[in-house]
């Protein structure tokens, strides 16, 4: 019986390490219409399984790291929701060129309101929440990353 004790407790133990994991980062920036250049690193949610799994469960995330979910660069209506997460985020809705084309910020860890894009984008950028007006980001800026085909020269 203790055996089969210390085993569930281990599984359970595992289970949470992996919804907590990090992914493999990728460079991403933006650039304000100031001029001005942000840097993150950020895990790619490309596969449906990662898109379902987001951050969710994430208790904290660095503040130059974030998700960048592409959606194979198709440009359509998207809605998210922040079921099971438990960080506020700020959501960046990103057209195919790598344009802002809008920003909900700072949407309630656990919210199940669903936030549109408010128009066809092609990738969902997830920073942490705040984190958009704190370094003036805003609508019409650039993210560049190779999956927009706009990276910027190191």
């Amino acid at each position: 019986m203790k055996r089969l004790y210390l085993s569930l407790i281990c599984l359970f133990v595992l289970t949470a390490c992996q919804e907590n994991e990090v992914g493999e980062l990728s460079p991403l920036s933006i650039r304000t219409a100031s001029g001005i250049t942000h840097d993150f690193m950020v895990e790619l949610a490309v596969t449906p399984k990662e898109q379902a799994q987001g951050l969710m469960h994430r208790t904290e995330m660095p503040m130059e790291q974030g998700m960048l979910f592409w959606f194979g660069g198709a440009e359509q209506m998207r809605s998210f929701w922040m079921k099971n997460t438990l960080i506020s985020l700020d959501m960046i809705f990103v057209r195919a060129d790598g344009t802002i084309h809008h920003i909900h910020h700072s949407a309630q860890p656990e919210n199940l309101t669903s936030v549109s894009s408010q128009g066809p984008v092609a990738a969902v950028l997830e920073l942490n929440g705040g984190v958009s007006r704190l370094l003036g980001i805003q609508k019409g800026d650039r993210v560049h990353h190779n999956f927009f085909g706009n990276p910027l020269a190191p």
